[in-house]
């Protein structure tokens, strides 16, 4: 498990990068650069933060491609927070996380929550848990096809709108 100051040089190589653009991009130029265009599972941060996890390398080597911020939501914040919770040093890590922008939350309305209701009652075989459902639902309303998960044989089920499947990251298996 990697400190919080020092979760990786790779995530702080990412952070201070985007520091460095602030001051030359207007707002909405800012706004459009941190619009994220992959999705985060619960077990993709998790494997990010322990070295010895033994998807850690391949996540870290997947971060690397990817632009930031990478999106997600409460319910799978809920489920980071609840799988660390014995954790002070793993807390602080995932706080560092979202605070330096690393993964940003999603907001889901309630008038939202129906069609996340739907998307469990259509992968009621699976069964589709209620964090799954809320990123399916976010790809679908972002337009966001690249999720980061662990959870590959889900995610490979899932489609966004009922058609489109999801480009899972990462590629490789350990």
């Amino acid at each position: 498990m990697l400190p919080p100051s020092d979760i990786s040089a790779l995530l702080l190589e990412k952070i201070l990068a985007a520091q460095k653009l602030l001051p030359q991009l207007s707002v909405r130029a800012f706004a459009a650069a941190m619009a994220a265009d992959v999705i985060v599972d619960t077990g993709a941060i998790l494997a990010l933060l322990d070295e010895n996890d033994r998807w850690h390398a391949l996540c870290s080597d997947a971060l690397r491609q990817l632009r930031l911020p990478l999106l997600t939501s409460e319910a799978v914040l809920t489920e980071v927070f609840h799988l660390i919770r014995r954790s002070r040093t793993e807390m602080e890590a995932v706080w560092t996380l979202v605070h330096s922008g690393v993964i940003v939350l999603a907001t889901i309305d309630n008038s939202e929550l129906h069609r996340i209701q739907a998307l469990m009652s259509r992968y009621k075989d699976l069964p589709m848990d209620f964090a799954d459902a809320t990123l399916v639902h976010l790809g679908e309303r972002e337009a966001i096809t690249a999720v980061f998960t662990l959870d590959q044989n889900d995610f490979a089920t899932y489609r966004i709108n009922g058609v489109r499947r999801f480009h899972i990251l990462p590629v490789e298996r350990p």
